[in-house]
């Protein structure tokens, strides 16, 4: 979640709400990417963290697929990114703060936990989730 949040402070100085992913590989300990939020910097609605890590890890290992991985981010994902986790097949996800306006993994909605769907990935919240509060509450009481 260090890794996250470094990468959360980076967004802060492209103007963007401070969000950052890491995506570990199996082994739990390699990281395969790392992204901030670049929806400011590239003018692009989906450059939200999770999916720019996700994108990069695929490329990295050359395939859609990132089963045995773990995305590692400092916000409860929003429903496009939890729908970008369970179409990657990420074995789990660890974020810090929940999101109670737009949180899609437990708080508001439960995408990826749906019953429905062929993928359930664990989950597991609250990780450094004052620090990442923290950052999210400084950054926007500034603005």
């Amino acid at each position: 979640m260090r890794l996250a949040l470094d990468e959360a402070a980076l967004a802060v100085r492209g103007g963007d709400v401070p969000v950052g992913a890491v995506v570990l590989a199996a082994d739990g300990t390699t990281v395969l990417a790392s992204a901030h939020n670049e929806r400011e910097a590239g003018g692009d609605p989906t450059a939200h963290a999770e999916v720019l890590a996700v994108r990069r890890a695929a490329a990295r290992l050359g395939e859609w697929r990132l089963a045995g991985c773990t995305l590692v981010v400092t916000l409860e994902p929003c429903t496009m990114c939890a729908g970008a986790l369970q179409q990657s097949r990420v074995d789990r996800i660890v974020y810090g703060a929940r999101d109670d306006k737009a949180g899609a993994v437990g708080s508001l909605w439960d995408l990826v936990r749906d019953r429905r769907l062929n993928h359930r990935p664990e989950v597991i919240e609250g990780v450094l989730a004052e620090e990442c509060s923290r950052l999210l509450t400084e950054f926007f009481r500034h603005r």
